[in-house]
């Protein structure tokens, strides 16, 4: 199996959400797809080249995870794991 991180640990990397309970409960709340499928657990696994669609509040994102990320480090760090594809 290819390397992977954690779907709720990748928001929190990215910051989409503040914690890693919100990415969580936004998993929970059926608001997250993983190349077109929805994601039912937050331990599913995000690989570089996925396609996320995130229904967040004020805005649907789509964006193509790029890196994986080591840490939750400043937004311009963050601006690297991902691609917007909606923009």
């Amino acid at each position: 199996m290819s390397e992977g991180l954690r779907i709720d640990k990748w928001l929190f990397h990215a910051r989409f959400v503040r914690h890693r309970e919100l990415a969580a409960a936004l998993v929970g709340k059926r608001r997250v797809r993983l190349n077109d499928r929805l994601v039912e657990k937050p331990h599913s696994l995000v690989r570089p080249g996925d396609v996320l669609t995130l229904a967040l509040p004020g805005e649907v994102v789509v964006a193509r995870v790029v890196a994986l990320g080591e840490r939750r480090g400043p937004a311009t760090e963050a601006r690297t794991l991902y691609e917007r594809l909606d923009d």
